[in-house]
This record gives structure tokens, C-alpha cells and sequence, in this order.
């Protein structure tokens, strides 16, 4: 088997993650989080739409972590994102993170909206 190590450039990708944090280039970040390939940022959670629809242009796909369990992201949310051109993928945060971080390493127009776990 063949392992490639993972190259961000610029890009800012999530490191870890615990109860109620993320880590990211070093910083705990506490609660849930937004990131694009320039940064993250702390996010209101599902009830806060208006940071994810300003993403509208810049990113393809959305992952939405759920948290420790596996949901679906609230109906009006998705609703509102894929009227945006944002298509929305929920899972898990774990989950979510890592394939954020994978996709994001590949180039592509990707972002995350994570409940912490």
C-alpha cells in the first residue's frame, strides 16, 4: 500500500477535535465552528443560516456535522443552502472532519459547519 502525505498549502485544515472544541492551526476554538479553506470561525449553530449562505459561489459542498451522532441537518437549512447553489452533506462530525480536511487537501470548494462532539 502506498501512503501520500497530505498537503494543504495555504489552506487551514481541522486537527483535532474533543468535547466541545475543535483545534485548529493550534487554537482551540469552543463551540460550533465554520471553516472554509481560509480559517474558521465560531458559528450559532443550525439556528444561525446567514454565515453558510454567504458561502454561495465560493464553495461546492458544505459538510454539516452533527455532532456524535449521525442526524440530518434541519429541513429549512438544507433547503435554504441548496437553493444557494451549496449542496449539504450531513454525517457526524467526525466524520465530517476528516472528509472536509481530505477534500480540502484535493483543491476543491469545500466547507464545514460542525456541532462540536
Amino acid at each position: 500500500m502506498r501512503l501520500n502525505e497530505i498537503q494543504f498549502t495555504d489552506a487551514k485544515p481541522v486537527d483535532g477535535y474533543g468535547p466541545g472544541f475543535f483545534r485548529v492551526a493550534g487554537e482551540a476554538l469552543e463551540g460550533p465552528l465554520l471553516m472554509t479553506a481560509t480559517g474558521a470561525k465560531p458559528w450559532a449553530g443550525s439556528d444561525d443560516p446567514a454565515p453558510l449562505l454567504a458561502l454561495a459561489g465560493s464553495v461546492d459542498v458544505l459538510f454539516f456535522g452533527t455532532g456524535a451522532e449521525t442526524a440530518y441537518a434541519p429541513r429549512a437549512l438544507r433547503d435554504a443552502l441548496e437553493a444557494a447553489g451549496i449542496g449539504v452533506e450531513a454525517m457526524n462530525t467526525p466524520s465530517a472532519c476528516r472528509t472536509y480536511n481530505i477534500l480540502l487537501s484535493e483543491g476543491r470548494r469545500v466547507a464545514l459547519a460542525a456541532l462540536p462532539v
